[in-house]
């Protein structure tokens, strides 16, 4: 179970790509959490065979989760997160082949088979095993549990931190061991050129009885590496973000996972070779005498986007990659932080204004502080700050810690200090930019369902008036056709803007305790 925006997203993009019945069993799911297929077909208000069928689509298709309970027998629970995947969810690879090479049928099997072992081996599809469609929380609990009945006695703190690692590195073990069966090893007969005698070779292959479905975490670190590569063009210049897009595509092929702190360290040589010959770093840089050599201006570009000239604490947080020799590796967590903090700021400045945004960095940057600490050291007077304070907190973008003098916690005899919880702030946050991208499709659905619009649209999709619409659209008709795109594009715009910052906040990297 789930908040509420998050459901209602959730709920609105199954009803787009499944339907509206498979999006009522998904809406009872979200809302309710884990239930028995008797009570799916009680809260959802289907038939159940109609059950049964949206439980199936929405399996197939990686949307939900089933867990096997000793009170309740197997029960099914709502994915957080819903992906628009590939149509038919998870596929077997002579299914693939099959219905790629209808047209095709001599090279075409050679030609995608080969494509498919490329991208099972570089991650981008991944088998489907029966962990994948179990809920991996009841796993961890289960574990967890069984860790700290091996405690003797009452379990301290680091006990009970310690259980819950061993937990997650056991579940995270078996994850990558089931992900293990997509590949398997076959003898290849084959002939020296000095004997003609046959030695057998080994080597892997896809297993044909294996379904695979879409990695999207691999997806996702080509968004995360874009979004990086942008931020460099912002901050610094055209030539500085092809310098990091060469960088992160030297150590493409390592980085499998969303969580990694930092990339593998790669060499200036294999960024340079990265680059390519056509690449003039030179028109990022305004040199007063002779242009230096090709390596020599990678090199001052890594310095910069390293901070090399600033050697602190501030200097280092505000860098992109890290030097050590000739190696260079890219910053994903202090990217991160860096780029969740930089959205926060921004929907603090539009509600707030710009003094709520050096409230925030003040706390950020000092720690816990009283309202007269803050007054008194952002420069700013008393009756600007208690209303920033108040609305701040009203939104969960700062926190107040009480610290009482004495144990009767008279509210005259404690200290009220302010904060801000990131945590907090970036999950309130999250459930804002879900509504908001709710509240988007739903203006988006309400202007195509508007009775002109929709005459209209419903006519541009004949044939005859889809070929020629100057001929068969009056003007009237092409005007009001013309405005409802207008508004489509401002609204796919603002969607795709809102769209990044959700991957930001709750993809780019994990949240750690660093944050706060």
């Amino acid at each position: 179970m789930t908040d509420v925006n998050a459901a209602n997203l959730c709920e609105r993009m199954i009803r787009t790509e499944f339907g509206p019945l498979t999006g009522a069993v998904a809406a009872a799911l979200l809302r309710r959490g884990r239930l028995p297929l008797a009570q799916i077909i009680q809260y959802s208000g289907l038939k159940p065979r109609t059950v049964r069928a949206a439980i199936l689509v929405l399996v197939q298709h990686n949307i939900l989760w089933h867990a096997q309970s000793d009170v309740d027998g197997e029960v099914l629970e709502g994915a957080e997160i819903v992906q628009l995947i590939l149509d038919h969810g998870k596929l077997r690879p002579p299914d693939i082949v099959s219905q790629l090479t209808i047209h095709d049928p001599v090279k075409g099997p050679a030609v995608y088979s080969q494509v498919l072992h490329k991208l099972v081996e570089s991650s981008y599809l991944k088998p489907a095993t029966i962990l994948s469609h179990q809920s991996p929380q009841d796993k961890r609990i289960k574990y967890e549990t069984e860790e700290k009945a091996k405690i003797s006695g009452f379990p301290t703190a680091k006990q009970i931190r310690e259980a819950k690692e061993v937990a997650e590195a056991r579940l995270r073990r078996e994850e990558e061991e089931a992900e293990k069966i997509g590949m398997k090893r076959k003898a290849k007969d084959h002939t020296s050129h000095r004997s003609s005698k046959r030695k057998a070779v080994e080597e892997d292959i896809v297993d044909d009885t294996v379904y695979f479905r879409v990695n999207c975490e691999k997806f996702n670190i080509h968004i995360r590496n874009k979004v990086i590569v942008d931020a460099v063009k912002e901050r610094f210049n055209e030539s500085a973000s092809t310098v990091m897009r060469a960088t992160l595509k030297a150590t493409e092929a390592k980085q499998k996972s969303l969580k990694d702190v930092r990339s593998d360290p790669t060499s200036l040589a294999d960024v340079s070779t990265q680059l390519g010959e056509e690449e003039d770093l030179s028109e990022g840089f305004a040199f007063s005498s002779r242009v230096p050599s090709h390596m020599t201006i990678l090199k001052d570009y890594f310095g910069i986007l390293a901070s090399a000239d600033n050697p602190t604490p501030a200097g280092r947080a505000s860098s992109f990659v890290s030097l050590s020799g000739s190696k260079v590796q890219v910053e994903f967590d202090i990217i991160s932080k860096r780029l969740r903090q930089r959205v926060l700021e921004t929907v603090a400045r539009e509600r707030h204004g710009d003094e709520a945004v050096r409230i925030i960095r003040l706390l950020l940057e000092t720690g816990k502080m009283d309202e007269k600490q803050i007054t008194k050291v952002g420069m700013m007077s008393p009756k600007e700050v208690r209303p920033l304070l108040a609305a701040l907190s009203a939104e969960s973008l700062v926190s107040l810690q009480e610290v009482a003098k004495s144990a009767d916690r008279n509210p005259a005899r404690t200290f009220f200090l302010w904060y801000v919880d990131l945590q907090k702030a970036y999950s309130v946050l999250l459930g804002t930019l879900y509504k908001a991208l709710y509240n988007i499709a739903s203006r988006k659905q309400s202007e195509e369902e508007e009775p002109s619009v929709k005459a209209v649209l419903e006519k541009r999709q004949r044939s005859d008036v889809s070929q020629d619409e100057e001929r068969f659209l009056t003007r009237n008709e092409r005007e009001i056709l013309a405005q409802w795109e207008k508004k489509r594009e401002k609204l796919t715009v603002l969607e795709a803007r809102i769209e990044e910052a959700v991957f930001i906040i709750r993809d780019f990297g994990p949240i750690g305790v660093d944050d706060d």
